[in-house]
């Protein structure tokens, strides 16, 4: 396992990147995950945020290249590490901080908490914190779009953890079987809460997993957001032209502890070359270089990006401190029965 994640944290990143719009807008969404993320490490420790935290910190180009990618149409499904998406697909600030402090503004009216965040109209449905629970209810979605006959793609985001669970094989079948509109996007970073894919699987190679099921997988550097982005795009381009389901697995690291704001690199199961190794290849230093060599982008241009970004950071978290808690009689708004 460790010379496959080494592998990816290492690889070039490709000799074609999309228009200059395109590829900014790229590293601003991963530049404003990470920034966001800081923040809430240094406001985890005030107790001012009121639910369990996990960062994406270092895995910031899965989400941004796969959520542009999707484009305003389509719609996806996440994880309880869901900042990222979140952020990637078009949340407010404003509304996820609002959020992990409970208050009314938050993007779920202060219920949901850090694990789940949602943006209904940019096409995040949902998020969720239970393992692999969102991969049957994106194949649902999927199923509802085929027999409606909307043009648009269901993606299904979960972690090499979310592979374990037995509705991972029994909603790939089920889409094969469909023929469903349905990208499955692992994001693999290379451990599920403590133990590495190796511990828990004979064949560690996690987008193959689908082919005998009649899901063809691919596996990608998920440390270069360019190829995020333009992997992604062809999956939906193939899907929307009737194509099969597909399993995408994109290689990063995670270089905080599974949930909170510290470093666990001290502890048994992980090792510190690896969070060296993910460093050397920090996906914003790897778009940072590209744009500079292929577009020819200023320091100065990035220092105004990050000085813009992180007003509006600033913005978000007055905005949460100032918003009020939710009223006593909003306990049971939004329940069923």
């Amino acid at each position: 396992m460790y010379f496959i994640l080494h592998h990816y944290l290492s690889a070039e990143a490709p000799s074609i990147l999309p228009d200059h719009n395109t590829s900014i807008e790229l590293y601003k969404s991963m530049l404003r995950i990470r920034l966001a993320e800081q923040k809430v490490t240094e406001l985890y420790p005030s107790d001012k945020i009121q639910s369990p935290v996990h960062l994406s910190i270092g895995q910031e180009a899965v989400s941004a290249g796969v959520c542009l990618a999707l484009g305003p149409s389509n719609r996806i499904y996440g994880t309880y590490r869901s900042h990222g998406i979140y952020m990637a697909r078009g949340g407010t600030l404003r509304g996820m901080f609002a959020e992990l402090y409970a208050k009314e503004t938050g993007c779920a009216k202060g219920k949901g908490g850090s694990m789940h965040l949602m943006a209904p109209d940019k096409g995040l449905i949902g998020c969720s914190a239970v393992v692999g629970s969102t991969i049957p209810v994106a194949t649902g979605d999927a199923l509802a779009s085929q027999y409606c006959g909307r043009r648009w793609v269901t993606c299904a985001f979960f972690g090499d953890g979310g592979i374990d669970e037995g509705v991972f094989y029994e909603s790939l079948n089920f889409a094969a079987l469909k023929n469903l509109p349905v990208i499955f996007v692992c994001e693999n970073n290379a451990y599920a809460i403590h133990s590495r894919v190796a511990d828990r699987h004979a064949r560690t190679e996690l987008y193959r997993y689908g082919e005998p099921l009649g899901v063809p997988g691919e596996r990608h550097d998920g440390n270069d957001v360019f190829t995020v982005h333009e992997t992604m795009r062809a999956a939906i381009s193939r899907s929307l032209a009737g194509g099969p389901p597909v399993l995408l697995e994109y290689m990063t690291y995670r270089w905080k502890e599974h949930v909170g704001p510290n470093a666990d690199h001290s502890e048994a199961y992980r090792d510190e070359k690896e969070l060296v190794d993910a460093a050397a290849n920090d996906p914003l230093d790897r778009a940072r270089n590209l744009l500079r060599k292929r577009y020819g982008v200023k320091d100065d241009d990035f220092s105004e990006w990050e000085r813009t970004i992180a007003a509006e950071i600033e913005d978000a978290v007055a905005f949460a401190e100032a918003s009020a808690f939710p009223a006593t009689d909003a306990l049971y708004r939004g329940v069923f029965a």
